[in-house]
């Protein structure tokens, strides 16, 4: 059995409750979500909230071989959103075991972003900052130059939608949830970021006016109209989900 567990030197005064995988899957806490291969615990130490994030292999030993762990993808996709000047959680510790070279279990621990919500919230609350046309400008900015930051790396993240989306009091944007999120060329780039777009325009023709969809698309695409070019992909953006919601 091989483990790897890397707590950021930041925090290792919490060494005793996130210094290994060992402590860390023996924690108890608020329970978050859970399924049959992971769980996501709520933990407060000292008046700071941690989410931690845990999986457990199931299924096939071969494809765990194989096939590069959820949980690891998603530490190393927020590690890029921090590379590329995406706003996201910070990751506290992360790491995974594995017996004879196979997947076992594995966990990520990131800090609580104290006072964010996600924007599938705010439209189900009906936030008054919604109804803020400035407000809307600005994060609409800020997640267009983040999205087209994504793709202009190849990269798609396949579940961007407004739940993955928090905002923060200081209305800063922050990418979060990303374990299916990977690097992908020609037509199956193309696919993936009319995925992504659609995923954000599923709450959004809901919430915001029409104009403000297509501003989005204006800013992503960095253009001041539509060409032709444009008008094929909104179509294909505004077909994606249909028969499907």
């Amino acid at each position: 059995m091989t483990s790897r567990w890397v707590l950021e030197p930041a925090y290792a005064d919490l060494s005793p409750d996130f210094g290994s995988l060992a402590s860390v899957f023996a924690l108890e806490g608020e329970r978050i979500t859970r399924d049959s291969i992971s769980d996501v615990l709520r933990v407060e130490i000292a008046g700071v909230r941690y989410y931690v994030k845990r999986y457990r292999a199931i299924g096939s030993r071969l494809r765990t071989y194989f096939r590069r762990p959820r949980i690891e993808v998603e530490w190393l996709n927020l590690q890029r959103f921090s590379q590329w000047g995406i706003l996201t959680a910070s990751i506290v510790a992360y790491g995974v075991e594995r017996r004879c070279g196979a997947f076992s279990r594995g966990a990520l621990i990131t800090r609580e972003l104290e006072g964010a919500i996600d924007l599938a919230a705010m439209a189900a609350n009906k936030d008054p900052r919604l109804a803020d046309p400035h407000w809307v400008d600005r994060i609409s900015r800020e997640l267009a130059t983040a999205t087209r930051t994504l793709h202009e790396h190849r990269f798609a993240h396949n579940d961007l939608k407004w739940r993955n989306l928090l905002v923060d009091r200081q209305g800063r944007l922050y990418f979060i949830d990303c374990p299916t999120g990977d690097f992908w060329w020609g037509p199956f780039l193309e696919r993936r970021v009319i995925k992504d777009l659609a995923c954000l325009d599923k709450v959004a023709k809901y919430t915001l006016r029409r104009t403000q969809r297509l501003r989005f698309y204006l800013q992503y695409s960095g253009r001041q109209k539509l060409d032709a070019s444009d008008k094929a992909k909104l179509r294909a953006v505004l077909k994606y989900f249909e028969g499907r919601e």
